[in-house]
């Protein structure tokens, strides 16, 4: 069990960076594309 523990403590280690940066990425992108259609809207109107 321990050396189960470890292997996923490394997976899960070595998964949280990525997994951190992608959601990151998609987090930035998602606001700024909300905040250019806003703008957008705005502009139109």
């Amino acid at each position: 069990m321990s050396t189960l523990e470890s292997v996923i403590w490394h997976v899960l280690g070595y998964a949280a960076m990525p997994v951190i940066i992608l959601t990151g990425f998609l987090a930035v992108a998602v606001v700024s594309l909300w905040l250019l259609s806003f703008g957008k809207d705005k502009q139109e109107h």
